[in-house]
């Protein structure tokens, strides 16, 4: 494998096809198709007005190995709630972030703020146990999808109520978002092939992306002069996941992080 992000991917495909084993493709979209069509929740979060902030629970990642040996998640996402995040974002993938569905289940059904599903979305089943494990929003990355497989996972997001966060990493792939119809773009400043962050990547590309999609910035805020400029940039929400995590008061965390808008 040329990149991590791609043998992620790959892992991901394998790990779908065992569960289908386990319940089918069409057992689990008939399912989620019979549930309650969802409002759009997390989409309704990040609009409105200044700058939303995405929590998120993870345990590892790829680059830093373990982030928090003690994982109490649900206490975390309450946390993140009481603090006035606007959405949780929950690992779900389970060898390089030691994610596990059950985490959105029982977070998504402990607050009251919309969930997404961070994982490697490389099938429609993926969109399906989101719906059902209670998440308001699912990942899409374009690194990993063809415009025609993005465009039919918005398509199935749309039908089941889900947003989905489309996340970018240059401009050929915003534009593609764009083309997808993608109503929530989020740009990574973390290069998911050698992992190295450049804060200035989110802004660069916000000017690439129409002013009525939501643009989130992820990877890197760490500051709240990170914070500020980024909102005076027409950044909408910010997704924060290491610095969140490290930080041992989250709530006194988020706060600081407001200090200067």
């Amino acid at each position: 494998m040329s990149n991590i992000l791609e043998t992620i991917a790959e892992a991901t495909k394998i790990r779908v096809n065992e569960s289908k084993k386990v319940r089918s493709l069409e057992d689990i979209k008939s399912e989620a198709l019979s549930m309650p069509k969802g409002d759009f929740s997390f989409e309704k979060a990040l609009a409105s007005k200044g700058m939303s902030f995405i929590c998120e629970c993870k345990k590892a990642s790829p680059s830093k190995g373990i982030i928090a040996e003690d994982f109490p998640y649900l206490e975390i996402a309450k946390s993140y709630e009481e603090a006035g995040a606007s959405a949780i974002s929950v690992l779900t993938e389970p060898q390089w972030f030691k994610g596990e569905l059950k985490f959105l289940e029982e977070i998504s059904s402990s607050v009251k703020i919309p969930t997404l599903r961070k994982d490697f979305t490389v099938d429609e089943y993926i969109i399906y146990e989101a719906k059902l494990s209670g998440a308001g929003a699912v990942l899409l990355i374009c690194s990993i999808l063809d415009a025609s497989s993005l465009k039919a996972y918005i398509d199935i997001c749309d039908e089941l109520g889900l947003s989905a966060l489309v996340e970018a990493h240059d401009e050929m792939e915003v534009d593609m978002a764009v083309k997808a119809g993608a109503r929530i773009i989020g740009v990574n400043n973390r290069d998911l092939k050698t992992f190295t962050v450049d804060p200035t990547n989110c802004l660069r590309l916000r000017a690439k992306v129409p002013s009525d999609i939501l643009f989130v910035g992820e990877s890197g805020v760490k500051t709240p002069e990170d914070i500020k400029t980024l909102l005076d940039n027409g950044v909408d929400a910010v997704l924060i996941g290491e610095s969140m995590m490290r930080a041992t008061d989250k709530v006194a965390f988020l706060n600081h992080l407001k200090e200067l808008i």
